[in-house]
């Protein structure tokens, strides 16, 4: 008599596989980060501390009978500007993300046409190709006069 033994063994390590869902859900934690909303947070948030300081300030020359109406005024202020800042903050910060943005490339193009150049001025064939652009965008600017 014969027997056989079907053993189903698994394809993948479960190892593998629970440290390829941590990937997964670290990649979608990342997709789902805002850096414009982070900034405008941090913004608001040291606008606020701005505020509170100033408040603790107009506090600390207030007598001791009126700390608790001095306390309740400055976290209403502080609450206040949260409610109000919120939308410039982060108008703010992704202006200001945008204009980084904006830099960098700006940045980036400026070497790569400096590394171009550089290359051109020791090949006589791209300093010739540059010359040809060149004489063609000056016959377009004369045929614009016309």
């Amino acid at each position: 008599m014969t027997s056989f033994a079907h053993v189903d063994y698994p394809a993948q390590h479960p190892g593998v596989e629970r440290a390829e869902r941590v990937v997964g859900s670290v990649k979608q934690l990342a997709r789902g980060f805002d850096g414009a909303r982070t900034a405008a947070t941090l913004l608001l948030s040291a606008i606020v501390a701005a505020l509170l300081v100033v408040a603790n300030q107009v506090v600390d020359t207030w007598t001791e009978g009126h700390l608790l109406v001095a306390w309740i005024a400055m976290w209403t202020v502080a609450f206040a500007a949260l409610a109000l800042l919120a939308a410039p903050a982060r108008h703010a910060a992704a202006l200001a993300r945008g204009a980084v943005k904006a830099w960098n490339a700006a940045r980036r193009q400026a070497a790569a046409d400096a590394q171009y150049w550089q290359a051109a001025l020791a090949d006589a064939r791209i300093m010739a190709d540059i010359s040809r652009a060149m004489s063609a965008a000056a016959v377009r600017d004369i045929r614009a006069y016309y």
